[in-house]
């Protein structure tokens, strides 16, 4: 049993926590699930969240059931560890995937679901999916994915995309599921103009192979991309039909410093921190909390806190179990940090502590925590 898990309903319980410990402000995180529902109706677009943001069943549910069509994932242990979500019908892994064990284990993943939709760049990989598919006996949604301008995954232009996408219409297993377009490299551009601009520009082979191929007959069923950072301008566009925000449900310090709206910083409020104890006061300067390395990203900006000091207090890394906090704090105090890049974040930790103030309510198993492969 979770060293915390007594501590589910008792009053200011959060006092007594085992750290560091991974929490989710309860209030926040359901206005940011509300949020996002009602922005993407207000558009008309499907929402399909991406699930590799918080790895979660329990998340997973509530967002389907404020809505949501489905969910993303990023790899097929994702596939595997979210399929059993209650109420989940339709499963996009954004990534393609090579491999014959990958996917293998991917059609086992079809033949749980209603729908599973997976992405594919290349002629090879799609006729390696039909392979896996065939050998299952399942039908697979194959998605082609359009390189928006990163070189990291995607076929390069609207006429690769509409050859690839004849070639999968035609493989037995498979059928054509759409296109797919995510502008990765304009979601942290804190500039709202800017951010909008790029955005249009990754969308636009997008748009024109979905013409190439409804001028042929073969239109595409759904056009999926978008994200937190860019979801208030994509929806403008006309070209998407469905979002596949993720990190709205958390925020983070990256996504903060972004005005995600014209002119605001956005209807989202922060959700997710890592709770930290001071360990030792021995220091004029600072004081050390049990979260370090093995608690946080650290691929972006540090983490940042928000209670337990005062308001201008820094963080600094001090090893893989500590941290500094340049603040005069008494030992056993604690200490709330913003995590800095939620995604990675939270596959350091194996559960999330939800909290409705300082009250513990549940602790959600982070089931595809690790599951990269």
């Amino acid at each position: 049993m979770h060293p915390n898990r007594a501590l589910i309903g008792v009053p200011g319980g959060r006092a007594d926590l085992a750290t560091p410990a991974l929490v989710l402000d309860l209030a926040a995180f359901e206005h940011n699930l509300a949020a996002m529902a009602a922005a993407a109706r207000a558009s008309g677009l499907a929402l399909r969240p991406h699930a590799k943001t918080h790895k979660c069943q329990a998340i997973a549910a509530r967002q389907l059931a404020a809505g949501a069509i489905g969910l993303c994932v990023a790899k097929t242990g994702e596939a595997e560890a979210l399929a059993s979500t209650p109420g989940l019908r339709s499963l996009l892994v954004t990534s393609p995937v090579i491999g014959a064990s990958a996917l293998a284990r991917l059609a086992g993943v079809a033949a749980r679901l209603p729908e599973l939709l997976v992405a594919v760049d290349s002629d090879a990989g799609a006729r390696a999916l039909s392979t896996a598919a065939t050998r299952a006996g399942v039908r697979i949604g194959a998605v082609v994915d359009i390189d928006p301008g990163i070189h990291r995954t995607g076929v390069a232009g609207p006429a690769a995309a509409a050859a690839l996408a004849r070639t999968v219409a035609n493989l037995p297993g498979l059928w054509f599921a759409g296109l797919q377009c995510y502008a990765g490299h304009a979601q942290h551009i804190e500039d709202f103009a800017t951010r909008a601009e790029i955005a249009r520009m990754a969308l636009a082979d997008m748009a024109a192979a979905a013409d190439m191929l409804r001028d042929e007959g073969l239109p595409p069923p759904m056009l999926t991309g978008g994200g937190t950072g860019t979801f208030a301008q994509e929806a403008g566009f006309g070209v998407l039909t469905e979002l596949q925000a993720g990190s709205y449900v958390f925020m983070d310090v990256e996504y903060d410093a972004v005005a995600l709206e014209a002119g605001s910083a956005g209807p989202f409020r922060a959700a997710l921190f890592v709770d930290a104890r001071v360990i030792s006061a021995n220091t004029a300067d600072f004081v050390t909390v049990d979260a370090g390395y093995k608690s946080f990203a650290t691929d972006g900006p540090k983490p940042r806190v928000v209670a337990g000091a005062p308001a201008d207090s820094e963080f600094a890394f001090m090893g893989d179990e500590h941290g500094a906090i340049f603040a005069a704090l008494p030992l056993g105090g604690l200490v709330r940090l913003q995590a800095p890049h939620c995604d990675p974040t939270v596959n350091l930790h194996d559960v999330i502590h939800v909290l409705d103030g300082d009250t513990l309510v549940d602790i959600w198993p982070v089931e595809a925590r690790g599951r990269s492969a």
